[in-house]
């Protein structure tokens, strides 16, 4: 994400159950005049979805440029896996047996 003119003091970064908010605000410089300011110094906040597994490991800022660095961590039952198919003798047949009901006299 480009934040050029933000320093990381300036830089919030925030992870709530599956939502990824950054933020940025800039510091008051009031005594400060510019006869022409080429990067915005406005406050923003972006909010990103993320998936249940995924979690945030790190971030970085390199010359205005913020990286996020994200990890999917799937669950051992929640990973696929490969079922191994038997060769071997086939099922045994077995007959099929009918259900015989009781006579009762009334």
């Amino acid at each position: 994400m480009a934040v050029a003119g933000f320093t990381q003091d300036e830089l919030t970064i925030t992870q709530e159950q599956n939502m990824l908010f950054v933020s940025g605000q800039k510091a008051n410089a009031d005594d400060v005049q510019y006869m022409h300011r080429g990067i915005a110094g406005r406050s923003f906040q972006r909010r990103f979805e993320i998936a249940d597994q995924v979690k945030v490991v790190g971030a970085g800022l390199v010359n205005g440029l913020l990286t996020i660095d994200l990890k999917r961590e799937i669950p051992e039952e929640m990973k696929p896996r490969q079922i191994a198919i038997s060769t071997g003798e086939a099922l045994p047949t077995t007959e099929t047996k009918q259900i015989e009901a009781s006579k009762e006299a009334a």
